[in-house]
């Protein structure tokens, strides 16, 4: 069978609509998390469930690593800082460990690859 450049637009069109369509496979369509401009929102579960935290840029230090309280991780997150903020596997921000860096303009996570235990916001 050969494929086309049509061919390839068309299935990923359907699989778009499949994924996004309300209903469809019995799932819900997905949704946004609420998070405030200026907020970096962090999610106990994934699909921004369960307890949610709040940072903003006013009572969080900029380029300090900000573990997340003892026995508590974040699997999704939403950044609206307008900074560049690495979240990070370990809860001393260190670099052996997992760690991403995500755009302030506004950055939606459903799922984090690994289970965020600190966080740090850049000046720029």
């Amino acid at each position: 069978m050969r494929t086309t450049t049509s061919t390839v637009l068309s299935l990923a069109a359907a699989l778009s609509l499949t994924l996004l369509a309300p209903g469809a496979a019995g799932a819900a369509a997905p949704r946004l998390a609420t998070c405030g401009p200026g907020e970096l929102c962090l999610w106990g579960k994934t699909d921004f469930r369960g307890a949610r935290q709040v940072h903003e840029l006013a009572t969080t230090d900029i380029e300090s690593c900000v573990p997340l309280p003892p026995g508590t991780t974040a699997q999704s997150l939403v950044n609206r800082t307008g900074r560049p903020v690495t979240t990070y596997q370990s809860a001393e921000c260190a670099e052996t460990g997992e760690f991403e860096t995500y755009p302030g303009g506004g950055t939606w996570v459903p799922q984090s690859p690994y289970q965020v235990r600190a966080f740090k916001v850049w000046e720029s």
